[in-house]
């Protein structure tokens, strides 16, 4: 064979490899018998050693009655406060169970925060049987997840991150974990829906809605593509009874690779935050605005320290998708920007004056702007027991309150203290001292310099303002 003859076979063979290799990742259903009967088995192989088992001690305090003390006949002479004096503290363990993922062959686990919240101590037994404590270096409550960390001598094998916006309605997917705590268990399905934000299982939630068995103790879970990656953190059930109905929820693994890369680089959990608030785009709305149907979220508040004020968005706008990413709910875009590294500059398209407008916007940190100021207020008023902060973005991200607030907010109180006594709780704003209102920590504390018989206190709680009176 000459050496153009051979060059030949060479291009026709490289050819047919590349078509056969793409119609291997092209998405199809089985087309016989042979394919219907294929085996799980070598992506369970790959990743089951990753899915770890999470055991959980809790300490609670209770104090014992004896039944005597419930007797109406004898309450009834030495009074129900007679019990509670002399019940004896006891303390009782609650244990509970999840499962958890390793992402990095270090020791770095992720798992729902509510599968360790409260937890005194934490136990992750792995795949091989080894038993580790382990240490919590980061709980979030808007994702409703928990990064751990684990000291092994030798490298762990740890699961691989897909990108969940790969993931597609229909895809096979394997969910592992411990139910039940019978031991570690796969079960399949698939993918049944994708971006499900209204479910109200956390407030940055866009969910993977799977109908692989999800049982309790998966929780904090893998689920699996057939590529042997992490697609999503298993999290939630859909049922009236308590077990699996054929709807289950996971966070997806691009959610899941944003708070690791958020907590690993720079020791707490930091976002980017775009500084506006808006609602859905309704049929109506869609109607008035000209646009071919409802999408988007409809802009009706910026913060002037934010990043979409700065890269021109208004009042009025509708974002209609973020790097190529459709918007359809207020829920989808906090989603979208929250999986977004610090930094980044992300392509915005969205409506204005009937047209369709493309703008670019550098993701930053919401700003600390006032500086909290943190004061412990004493003396003889009120508020004295409280540690009050002036409210800013970044202190409104961190206690999940709204950034658009501007005020004093009791950040905690001491027991006992007058305003514990008085009723404030923490969170509470301080609108106003005897009609001053008090916009800064610095105001208030002015305000409350010169004591006075009776205390008018304006505080705003739950989004409803009462103003208190309290005499000397």
């Amino acid at each position: 064979m000459n050496s153009v003859s051979l060059r030949i076979l060479t291009l026709v063979l490289a050819f047919v490899f590349s078509v056969h290799a793409s119609f291997a990742q092209e998405r199809r259903v089985p087309a016989s018998r042979q394919e219907i009967q294929l085996s799980f088995a070598p992506v369970v192989r790959k990743s089951a050693p990753s899915v770890v088992n999470i055991y959980t001690r809790k300490i609670v305090r209770a104090r014992q009655r004896t039944p005597l003390f419930n007797d109406p006949f004898f309450r009834r002479f030495f009074g129900d406060q007679f019990g509670q004096e002399f019940g004896s503290p006891r303390n009782r363990q609650q244990n509970s169970l999840g499962s958890g993922v390793i992402v990095d062959g270090k020791g770095l686990i992720v798992t729902n925060r509510h599968v360790i919240e409260g937890a005194d101590e934490i136990r992750v037994v792995l795949h091989d049987r080894r038993e580790f404590d382990a240490s919590v270096m980061a709980a979030d409550e808007k994702t409703d997840l928990a990064i751990l960390r684990i000291k092994a001598k030798t490298p762990l094998p740890a699961l691989e991150l897909s990108d969940s916006d790969d993931l597609q309605v229909g895809d096979l997917v394997l969910a592992i974990g411990n139910p039940f705590g019978v031991g570690q268990t796969v079960t399949s399905g698939i993918v049944s829906a994708v971006s499900r934000t209204e479910v109200g299982l956390s407030k940055l939630g866009s969910f993977i809605q799977t109908d692989a068995a999800i049982n309790p103790g998966n929780s904090g879970g893998a689920l699996v593509g057939l590529n042997g990656r992490l697609v999503g953190i298993n999290t939630a059930i859909y049922s009236k009874s308590g077990g699996s109905q054929g709807i289950g929820f996971a966070i997806p693994s691009n959610m899941v690779r944003a708070v690791i890369r958020g907590v690993t680089t720079t020791g707490k959990l930091v976002r980017p935050w775009m500084g506006a608030s808006g609602q859905s785009v309704t049929q109506d709305i869609a109607n008035s605005l000209g646009i071919d149907r409802p999408a988007g979220v409809l802009v009706s508040a910026l913060h002037k320290d934010g990043a979409a004020a700065r890269a021109g968005i208004r009042v009025g706008d509708v974002i209609l998708a973020i790097n190529g990413h459709e918007i359809y709910d207020p829920g989808a875009l906090a989603h979208r920007i929250a999986t977004l590294p610090v930094g980044d500059s992300i392509a915005v398209r969205i409506w204005r004056r009937k047209k369709t407008i493309a703008l670019k916007l550098l993701l930053s940190a919401a700003p600390e702007k006032p500086a909290r100021n943190v004061t412990l207020l004493s003396g003889e008023q009120p508020l004295s027991g409280a540690k009050i902060a002036n409210m800013s973005p970044a202190v409104a991200e961190e206690l999940s309150a709204d950034p658009f607030e501007v005020g004093v907010f009791i950040l905690d109180i001491e027991r006992g203290s007058p305003a514990s006594r008085l009723g404030f709780h923490i969170g509470d704003f301080i609108r106003g001292i005897n009609g001053t209102e008090t916009t800064s920590v610095q105001k208030l504390v002015q305000a409350l310099k010169h004591p006075v018989d009776t205390w008018r206190v304006s505080v705003m709680r739950g989004g409803h303002t009462r103003d208190l009176v309290i005499n000397r």
